[in-house]
């Protein structure tokens, strides 16, 4: 552990949760980004940002904000759906870049760092000029990102035809033989491949086969 004046960095999910896991038996106001499901979750304690633990504990506001890949794998597309629904989450999507962050009660803010050696690092941080600063962050996210009931309407049929396109595309498949096999128009294909890019925050189509893999839909 590294610890600076008002910035701790840690490494890896166990040091994380052995610093952090009373901030969620007391904080009313829980703010996270991310880019999928698996960024914040504590293998050492599944419900360690769990929303069923948090809203069991009564008037706890919980918003989350993802990545719209993530909404391109049908069971983690339904996992976000329970813990709105069932839950009591605010899920919004976006499509611009974001900092995977917790903000408790704005005066705590954690920020995932790179992967090493298996480990993610986290910088904890308590400064407030620089937790207001990522809480602004957050805040301009969350105005400009999509509800998550809207979004996923928008992406449900880019969902469904998403494995296949994405195994033509892996294959190097023409775009005409590729709408002939699924049944499209060639137009309708192309805006279905450019559709599905933009939820995978890739600018070419080599690029989305690597944020695919990355995300374990291929």
């Amino acid at each position: 552990m590294q610890t600076g004046e008002a910035v701790t960095l840690v490494h890896g999910e166990e040091e994380l949760l052995a610093r952090t896991r009373h901030l969620f038996e007391t904080a009313t106001d829980v703010a996270c980004a991310a880019n999928d499901l698996g960024t914040w979750t504590m293998r050492q304690e599944p419900e360690w940002l769990d929303t069923a633990a948090l809203s069991r504990r009564g008037e706890v506001r919980v918003r989350k904000i993802f990545r719209p890949g993530m909404l391109l794998d049908p069971v983690s597309a339904q996992q976000v759906a329970t813990a709105r629904d069932r839950h009591r989450a605010q899920i919004r999507i976006t499509t611009e870049d974001i900092n995977e962050t917790i903000i408790f009660d704005r005066r705590l803010a954690i920020l995932a760092g790179d992967v090493r050696a298996g480990r993610r690092s986290y910088s904890v941080i308590t400064q407030p000029e620089v937790v207001q600063g990522v809480t602004s962050l957050f805040e301009a996210a969350w105005v400009s990102a999509t509800d998550l009931a809207l979004y996923d309407a928008r992406i449900a049929e880019v969902r469904e035809l998403a494995p296949r396109v994405l195994d033509l595309l892996a294959q190097g498949a023409k775009d005409e033989s590729a709408a002939r096999i699924l049944g499209l128009g060639v137009r309708t294909y192309r805006r279905r491949v450019a559709e599905l890019m933009d939820a995978l925050g890739a600018e070419s189509r080599f690029q989305a086969g690597v944020r695919a893999r990355e995300l374990g839909l291929v």
